[in-house]
């Protein structure tokens, strides 16, 4: 029958849109005080943030960053750096990590008491009037106070507290003078390894739950324990089974680690901090009174440098600008790197290290991976070519996964290659590659792959290498003495 009319229809258009790969989003694993948030994430899940109230509000804050090793990163990536977003996976859990507190008597001040930090508020804890003003009778156990109607209770990071505040509506409001407090406080014995390696294991959820795949993988705390770094390597080499990204690994600089540069190689070949995905830093690092690992400022730095360059990895964070003041040791003994030894650690130990030189300030220094000096494929040693490797590989993932199943015609093979093309050669005018390409190249693609339904197709990138050494050559020229001084 005839179709009678004017019809129009679609084509789809023969080329993609990338979908470009995100970079510096950091996936962090390590312990927060949920128990002092007020909207908690779950433990072992991946948490979502943007912003610092976000993190504040989903997992807790302290600046007790030996216990809480996320609040560490919390504040230098939100507070110092400004970047976002990070993926915290929290390792503590307040129902299955807690112990009975001793039962305490508590004088009020200024209508409010302030107790352990690590009192958790649930409804196991019970606020009971002990001692009125001015009376010295025995108050009955019916005297327990009712939450949000006779108290509020917060979380102090600044009073390292907690909190329980009589409200004005409160008929103990003026008369309360002792206060008795029983409950459940937190418990950390039972944290070690083992429960940072099954946080680690969560990063494949990421693009399940939230939809964002990380590409940098922290554990500020536990990054410097050779199992953990293991693991952290392996999560990098393939997250989902399909991603890649970097671990961002720390050589331990307390009285059982490292606290002499010139034991850096051999703590880094005994830890086995020798992989083409791990980036190792040493020392620690200082702002005033608080100390970061430097693994966790350089997660922010990178993250900076990233944004700044629309989200592209082809810059080095090496001579880029840390907010420190100083390095030290675990103990938060001050050291002093002269430029020859950062030469050494970061030109021959393949280790990312801080200086202070040239008046620039505190900059990070280093542009090697793990595996530099063993490995010599600029691919992998570098830190930005790597990473653009990296990247370039997550963003063709992400653009074609569409493509998967379609009919093998020639019309799809054209639509990958100039897709892959274009972008490829914007990168290139961009100059955050020096040259790149993508072919079908028949040796790779022999009849019975592609009769199997397997298209290879061949990417050629060359990203920038950092320029870590500039040479100049002077020579005294003796004619231009004659040139000045002949008439």
């Amino acid at each position: 029958m005839a179709n009678l009319g004017v019809h129009v229809y679609e084509q789809a258009t023969s080329l993609s849109t990338p979908v470009v790969a995100d970079a510096g989003i950091p996936y962090v694993v390590g312990v927060a005080p949920s128990h002092a948030a007020s909207s908690p994430g779950k433990a072992y899940t991946p948490v979502l943030c943007t912003s610092w109230t976000e993190a504040v509000e989903k997992l807790g804050f302290s600046y007790d960053w030996e216990t809480y090793t996320l609040c560490e990163f919390m504040y230098s990536h939100f507070q110092l750096f400004g970047c976002q977003p990070v993926l915290f996976c929290n390792v503590f859990d307040p129902a299955a990590m807690q112990k009975t507190g001793e039962g305490k008597d508590y004088a009020v001040a200024e209508h409010r008491i302030s107790i352990p930090f690590g009192f958790i508020h649930d409804d196991k804890l019970v606020v009971t009037c002990v001692k009125k003003a001015g009376s010295d009778e025995v108050i009955a156990a019916d005297n327990q106070l009712a939450e949000d109607e006779d108290y509020s209770v917060l979380y102090d990071a600044d009073e390292d507290a907690c909190i329980i505040e009589l409200l004005p509506a409160s008929n103990y409001y003026q008369t309360a003078e002792t206060l008795h407090v029983e409950g459940q406080v937190v418990e950390f014995g039972q944290i070690d390894e083992k429960d940072i390696i099954r946080g680690l294991g969560v990063i494949d959820e990421c693009m399940t739950v939230v939809g964002v795949i990380p590409d940098l993988i922290c554990a500020p705390g536990y990054s410097h324990l050779s199992t953990v770094a293991a693991v952290m390597a392996t999560k990098a080499a393939g997250i989902n089974g399909l991603f890649r990204g970097k671990a961002l690994i720390d050589i331990d600089s307390g009285p059982d680690g490292c606290t002499e540069y010139s034991s850096l190689t051999l703590h880094k070949n005994k830890n086995n901090f020798i992989d083409e995905n791990q980036i190792v830093c040493w020392p620690m690092v200082k702002l005033g009174d608080y100390r970061f690992h430097l693994s966790t400022q350089l997660a922010g730095l990178m993250a900076k440098v990233d944004t700044e360059n629309a989200g592209c990895p082809y810059e080095s964070p090496s001579n880029k600008a840390l907010k420190i003041d100083g390095c030290c040791l675990a103990d938060g003994t001050e050291i002093n790197l002269t430029w020859e030894q950062v030469q050494l650690i970061a030109g021959s130990y393949g280790i990312v290290t801080a200086l202070n030189f040239m008046s620039m300030g505190w900059v990070a220094k280093g542009n090697y991976v793990g595996c530099y000096p063993a490995n010599t494929d600029v691919k992998d040693y570098f830190i930005p070519v790597s990473r653009m490797f990296d990247w370039v590989g997550n963003t063709l993932i992400r653009t074609f996964w569409s493509k998967l199943d379609k009919p093998m015609t020639r019309r799809l093979v054209d639509s990958i290659l100039d897709t892959c093309n274009l972008w490829l050669a914007g990168l290139v005018s961009a100059e955050r590659l020096l040259g790149a390409r993508a072919e079908m190249l028949a040796e790779e693609n022999p009849l019975l792959d592609l009769m199997a339904g397997i298209l290879r197709i061949h990417i050629y990138i060359t990203p920038p290498s950092p320029a870590q050494e500039i040479d100049f050559t002077l020579e005294y020229d003796p004619d231009y003495v004659q040139a000045a001084l002949s008439e």
